[in-house]
């Protein structure tokens, strides 16, 4: 009986005690029965995929389509008021500067006004005050004559005494005053 058991479970994917011989799916007699489950089960899931899931699957990337065509649309819009801001920034600044160079240059002329008027009153009280100076020079110098004179002719009066004469004082001025015309 061993040998009708051995025979049987080659023939069959079947042992005798009705478990399955090694890997069912391997087993050639299941072979249809497979198949058919197989091409039911890939007919289930072409039939949900399609009606179902690829719809979905669609929507979603034409709605990611969308978003990035706008996103993209927005961006070349933002990217054109960049620039537009940029160039008002530039002209803002050109203008900025320029204004800053008139303002400097009217600074530097109303600067220029002033010290020309200073440098006028300030050469104005230079010749007033050489003027001033050359006047108490003559005098000072005038006064230094005089004193010269005057010490002159009480040195003779004196060198005169000395030597043992007397000394007129008409004779003494009338000699100095020879003396210092030249």
């Amino acid at each position: 009986m061993a040998t009708e058991t051995t025979s049987e479970a080659v023939g069959s994917c079947v042992g005798a005690d009705g478990s399955a011989i090694g890997l069912p799916q391997l087993c050639f007699d299941w072979f249809p029965n497979q198949i058919f489950w197989l091409l039911v089960t890939l007919a289930a899931i072409y039939f949900l995929l399609s009606r179902i899931a690829l719809p979905r699957i669609g929507a979603v990337l034409a709605e990611r389509q969308g978003t990035i065509t706008n996103d993209i649309a927005a961006a070349e819009e933002l990217k054109a008021q960049a620039d537009e801001a940029e160039k008002a920034y530039d002209k803002a600044l050109a203008d900025a500067r320029a204004e800053a160079q008139r303002i400097a240059a009217e600074t530097r002329a109303e600067i220029q006004v002033e010290l020309d008027k200073a440098i006028a009153a300030a050469d104005a009280q230079i010749a007033e005050k050489t003027g001033e100076s050359e006047a108490a020079i003559a005098e000072i110098r005038a006064s230094a004559l005089e004193s010269v004179t005057e010490v002159a002719r009480d040195t003779a009066q004196a060198i005169v005494s000395a030597l043992g004469g007397t000394a007129d004082d008409a004779a003494v001025s009338a000699a100095v005053e020879k003396q210092t015309k030249g």
